[in-house]
């Protein structure tokens, strides 16, 4: 396989290390790509129905010298669950896998959560690849071995830690992305920016962004490396979130306050969340002095030019000060019984604040609801 035009990443956890993987025309080189990852000839497949109908037919091709046992789920958030968890547990089970066989996560966030977690526990860990299909996974959630499902209380508050043995990056597959799940990914590529990066910020304010959100191909590759450069460095330094790792939910914890407020029905999608979240995250900042109100402001107009979901579009999930903070008190990242925060110092250079003053969050969302 020629390496012309693929970019290759390392993520350094000693014996657990792997590579991403970046560039075109993966998924017709998979065979060949994921050979030394199985012996067996052996692989499962989980995937969702959308990806299945796109990209089925292709990856069927690609995979012909294995023996590979399908698995489809419908497409969305409500496929986190512990239900259908044991269903894909019972269907890896019934195929005969051994917990040496391989198992490819084929899909956006959702599947890679999904099938990672399943791969996680399967007969107490089995190998699995990442072979991501939209931005925000090839961006984020794909990188650094986060796998988890949802419950009633919360999102990701069932899961472990589970390295893939490779994740594997095909920028051609966003060519069918819808623009929704196009700016879902941004997100999480100006998340980078906003944490860490006050010069990739730069850039991406200066028109990288707009051409990340129109496809432009050299857009993509340098926004998903840079993206995933900095991940993979931060993960190598703290893979199990104990320190810098945490900084990553730069916009999360308002964020999945609101996914739960909306039920995982599809009314928001994890990236249209973190959108709002990191405006929220800076204006709060920015209302408790923390930052500069000119910096919040210019978070905000980034959001507005590039189109992108802001939280003046979520007025409806504002309503309820007491379901949001409940939300947010189920984070996984609190401890002590106390709020975990996230917050900005300025543009490009975030903090853990591990003792957030509820008082003035509650206080906040309230004055956000009144306001819109």
């Amino acid at each position: 396989m020629t390496d012309a035009a693929t970019e290759t990443l390392s993520v350094a956890l000693g014996e657990r290390s792997y590579d991403i993987r970046i560039g075109p025309k993966f998924i017709s080189q998979l065979g060949e790509l994921i050979r030394p990852f199985s012996p067996s000839g052996r692989v499962a497949v989980i995937t969702d129905e959308t990806v299945h109908g796109l990209h089925g037919a292709a990856l069927a091709e690609a995979l012909a010298e294995y023996r590979t046992h399908m698995i489809v789920r419908p497409a969305g958030e409500a496929q986190k669950s512990m239900a259908v968890l044991e269903e894909v547990l019972d269907s890896l089970f019934r195929s005969g896998l051994d917990r040496s066989d391989l198992i490819l996560a084929f899909g956006g966030g959702v599947i890679g959560d999904l099938a990672g977690f399943a791969a996680a526990i399967y007969k107490r860990g089995a190998p699995f690849i990442q072979i991501p299909t939209t931005l925000l996974a090839q961006v984020d959630s794909s990188v650094g071995g986060k796998t988890a499902v949802n419950t009633v209380h919360g999102k990701n508050l069932i899961g472990a830690f589970h390295q893939p043995r490779l994740v594997a990056i095909d920028t051609d597959l966003l060519s069918t992305l819808p623009p929704r799940e196009v700016k879902a990914g941004y997100a999480e590529i100006l998340k980078y920016g906003l944490l860490g990066d006050s010069g990739f910020f730069e850039v991406l304010d200066a028109g990288l962004g707009a051409d990340v959100l129109a496809l432009d191909p050299a857009a993509l590759t340098q926004a998903i490396q840079t993206s995933c450069a900095t991940k993979a460095r931060i993960v190598a330094e703290d893979e199990r979130e104990g320190g810098i790792r945490a900084l990553l939910n730069l916009g999360h914890t308002f964020g999945h306050a609101l996914e739960l407020e909306a039920g995982y029905d599809g009314d928001l999608l994890h990236g249209e969340a973190v959108s709002a979240g990191m405006e929220m995250a800076f204006h709060y900042a920015a209302s408790q002095g923390l930052c500069t109100q000119s910096d919040a402001d210019r978070v905000t107009a980034h959001l507005t030019k590039t189109n992108m979901p802001r939280v003046s579009n979520m007025a409806h999930l504002l309503g309820d000060t007491d379901a949001l903070m409940r939300h947010m008190g189920q984070d996984k990242k609190n401890e002590g019984g106390h709020l975990t925060l996230i917050l900005p110092r300025a543009i490009g250079e975030t903090y853990v604040e591990k003792r957030a003053d509820t008082a003035s969050v509650r206080a906040f969302l309230m004055n956000l609801r009144d306001k819109l």
